[in-house]
């Protein structure tokens, strides 16, 4: 194993090769634009009247690991993300899997904190955590192994509804890891180190990647926008608000299956944005009941103003449909609310060509949708009735199809030298 000192001097040795490299490479064809311009970027980097100081790097940010809740779900969100579910292995026991759960804590305890677990190979890629956190979450197999009598009675696949064209192979998993960063190298590099770890006590179900903004990108605290050109997420009673900890946690509320835990519904919605595109700015309004400008209802001239649902037009019609997504989606029902921390994903396509139409969840040009992540502290009490009402009629599903479906325990954080579930062991 390397001294501390050593990654850093061998670094720099990299680098003058990589300098004298291009330099003499000017020479040969690549050219000396190409010289200047990595010339620069490494003179910028070492200016001597630049801000060296930790708070002025970005990629330092650190999340806390350790409390009584995972960080993740109350946390700001970051600009990358992957949900991980694993399927544990066919002779799996508690024992062996409170032995993955505090290796897998450990790992990601330090990764959070910008440290190298003892066995990272490159641990130069942990150096930079740009907000990284790691959440867990337990399915069923898991919550049976650890104590079944403890296991929440909503931990259990969602009602079918009418809209779901579900994909067995993005469904439950055992064990949940939700992360996310600011850097997708960053959460790269961590993702690889905890699925070394977990590789002798579980296979890979799925991965799903999402994105938002990178940082900077937009005006801090705007509501992030899904691939349609909405703002998705208006309504969320954020971290702070007073909604917020008896809709997730079920302070004063609900009864949480667990002090400090929470739930995840993780549903993956296909976007078919060949349809999408066939309508104009006015018939997309209208299904969402939001501009798609600026996010202001109907009725309004900005995002957080209140939907008048009772307003109408000149012809007597309601300016807000009763089937547009945002009438669709409120209730009268202070229970029914929930949190949610959505991603954006777009894969690549291969042979893309022609038009995929209503209701397909493949063809066209583009593999578009959202990883909408609902956190609630009872989602049969919260999230299924909402769901049941876009069910119904809501004028997004013309262009929307879930296709991925899975709800996992959120236990609470732990403590230094514990692991995450250790109080249900």
């Amino acid at each position: 194993m390397s001294t501390d000192e050593t990654p850093a001097r061998e670094g720099l040795q990299r680098r003058s090769l990589l300098i004298g490299a291009v330099a003499g490479a000017g020479v040969t064809g690549i050219g000396a634009a190409s010289a200047v311009g990595l010339n620069e970027a490494f003179g910028a980097a070492e200016d001597p009247t630049a801000d060296h100081s930790d708070a002025a790097r970005h990629g330092l940010q650190v999340e806390p690991f350790h409390g009584a809740r995972q960080a993740g779900v109350a946390t700001l969100p970051q600009a990358f993300s992957a949900f991980i579910a694993l399927n544990l292995n066919q002779g799996a026991s508690k024992d062996s899997l409170r032995r993955m759960l505090r290796v897998l804590s450990d790992d990601a305890a330090a990764l959070t904190q910008g440290r190298a677990p003892l066995w990272d190979q490159e641990p130069w890629l942990a150096e930079n955590p740009s907000r990284l956190t790691v959440t867990f979450g337990f399915g069923p197999k898991a919550m049976a192994l650890i104590d079944a009598a403890r296991a929440p009675e909503w931990l259990k696949p969602l009602p079918a509804f009418d809209i779901d064209q579900l994909q067995d192979r993005w469904n439950q998993g055992d064990l949940l890891l939700q992360l996310c960063c600011d850097d997708k190298l960053t959460l790269a590099h961590a993702q690889r180190v905890l699925l070394k770890d977990s590789r002798s006590f579980a296979k890979v179900r799925w991965i799903q990647d999402g994105f938002r903004n990178t940082v900077g990108a937009t005006p801090a605290g705007q509501t992030m926008r899904n691939l349609f050109g909405q703002v998705d997420g208006t309504v969320d009673p954020y971290p702070g608000e007073e909604d917020h900890e008896k809709v997730v946690y079920g302070r004063d509320g609900f009864e949480p299956w667990i002090e400090d835990g929470t739930s995840l519904v993780l549903r993956r919605i296909h976007m078919n944005l060949d349809t999408w595109d066939e309508a104009d700015t006015p018939a997309r309004e209208d299904s969402v009941g939001r501009k798609l400008a600026d996010g202001a209802p109907l009725t309004g001239s900005q995002e957080h103003d209140e939907p008048d649902f009772e307003a109408k037009g000149p012809l007597g019609f309601p300016v807000i449909a009763s089937y547009s997504h945002i009438r669709r989606s409120r209730t009268d029902n202070p229970d029914e609310k929930i949190f949610r921390r959505v991603y954006n994903y777009d894969l690549p396509v291969a042979d893309a060509s022609g038009m995929s139409r209503s209701g397909d969840i493949s063809g066209g040009v583009s593999n578009t949708g959202l990883i909408f992540a609902s956190y609630q502290s009872d989602p049969i009490q919260q999230f299924v009735p909402i769901q049941k009402k876009l069910d119904d009629m809501d004028m997004l599903n013309t262009w929307t199809v879930p296709i991925g479906s899975a709800v996992f325990a959120i236990p609470p954080g732990c403590e230094e030298g514990g692991f995450i579930g250790d109080g249900l062991f």
